[in-house]
C-alpha cells in the first residue's frame, strides 16, 4: 500500500514558494502522491433554490489543477500527480485530454486522472454545461478521452460529442488510467465498468462496507480483477495517531493500494504547520506500508 497526501488545498494559500516547498516536503519525506481536488469556481449558498449543500463557498480556495501540476512537474521529481477528482462533465473534454496528455509528458508519466460528477450546479451553470445530464454525458467523456490519448487521428460521433478526424499532439504516449471518486451506486457501477480504480467516498467500517459489497459484486459482473483494480482511501490526519493504525488497516483489509492522508481542516495554523503534521504522520506510521 502506498501513501500519499492530500494538497491542502484551502489552507496552503497563494505564495507560489509555499506549495513548491510543500510538494517538495511531500516528496523529500518519501510520500507516494499528491492529491488535488478541484473546483473552478466557488459559489455563494445563501438564497439558493436548489440549496446548495457542499462543502465550499466562495471564500474556499482552490488552485487550478492542471495548472498546478504543471508547475509542480518542474519543482518534483518522482511524486505522483493526482487529481482526487476533476469534475469533468463540466469541462470541455478535447481540452481535458489536451490539459491531461500535456502534465502527463512533462511530468514524465506521473499523472492519474480521477474524475467526479461534482455537487455544484452553480458551477456547471456558469461553466455553460448541463448539470442533470452529467453522469452519462461522463461515460462518453471517458471514451473520448481514451481515444484522444491512444489515436493520432479520431474521427467520433456520439451523443454530445463529434471529432472530424482530429488528434492531439504531443500525445502522451500511454493510456493514462482514469480512476472515478463517488458514493452513489450509479458512480460505482460506472468506476466498476470503465475505471482503471475508484476513489470511494464511504469509508470500510460499518454502512460504508455495503457499499463495498456492491462495488465488488459489479466488479464481478463486469469480469474485472479485484486484484488489478486500484482503489484509494482518505484518512483523516485530525483522528489522531490512536486512530491512524486502523484506519489504514481498515482500507488494507478492503484491498486498497493507495491512501492519502489529509491535513486540512485539523486546527493547522500554517503552511508549515501541515508540513510538520505530514512529518509527524510519517514517523507514527510509515510510508511504505
Amino acid at each position: 500500500m502506498q501513501i500519499g497526501v492530500v494538497f491542502p488545498q484551502s489552507e496552503i494559500g497563494s505564495d507560489p514558494s509555499v506549495i513548491r516547498d510543500f510538494a517538495q516536503a511531500v516528496e523529500d519525506l518519501g510520500y507516494s502522491h499528491l492529491v488535488v481536488y478541484d473546483h473552478v469556481l466557488g459559489a455563494v449558498h445563501e438564497a439558493r433554490e436548489p440549496r446548495l449543500t457542499g462543502p465550499y463557498t466562495e471564500e474556499t480556495l482552490f488552485h487550478e489543477p492542471f495548472v498546478l501540476f504543471g508547475y509542480l512537474a518542474a519543482t518534483t521529481r518522482r511524486i505522483g500527480l493526482v487529481t482526487g477528482v476533476i469534475i469533468l462533465p463540466q469541462r470541455q473534454t478535447a481540452l481535458v485530454a489536451k490539459q491531461a496528455a500535456e502534465v502527463d509528458v512533462l511530468s514524465g508519466g506521473r499523472l492519474r486522472l480521477g474524475i467526479g460528477t461534482g455537487w455544484n450546479y452553480v458551477e456547471y451553470d456558469s461553466l455553460n454545461e448541463n448539470f442533470h445530464n452529467r453522469g452519462k454525458r461522463q461515460e462518453e467523456q471517458v471514451e473520448v478521452l481514451r481515444k484522444l490519448w491512444f489515436e493520432p487521428v479520431v474521427d467520433f460521433s456520439g451523443k454530445w460529442h463529434r471529432i472530424d478526424r482530429a488528434g492531439l499532439k504531443p500525445l502522451p504516449g500511454r493510456e493514462i488510467p482514469i480512476w472515478f471518486g463517488g458514493v452513489d451506486d450509479r458512480a460505482v457501477e460506472r468506476a466498476a465498468r470503465m475505471g482503471d480504480g475508484m476513489f470511494p467516498l464511504f469509508q470500510p467500517v460499518g454502512e460504508g462496507m455495503q457499499k463495498f459489497e456492491t462495488l465488488f459484486a459489479y466488479l464481478d459482473k463486469y469480469g474485472r480483477d479485484r486484484a488489478t483494480f486500484g482503489l484509494e482511501g482518505q484518512l483523516n490526519y485530525a483522528a489522531g495517531p490512536e486512530k491512524w493504525g486502523s484506519q489504514i488497516e481498515s482500507w488494507r483489509n478492503v484491498g486498497a493500494n493507495y491512501v492519502c492522508v489529509r491535513t486540512m481542516n485539523a486546527g493547522l495554523e500554517s503552511p508549515q504547520d501541515h508540513i510538520e503534521a505530514i512529518r509527524r504522520y510519517k514517523s507514527e506510521v510509515g510510508v511504505g506500508v
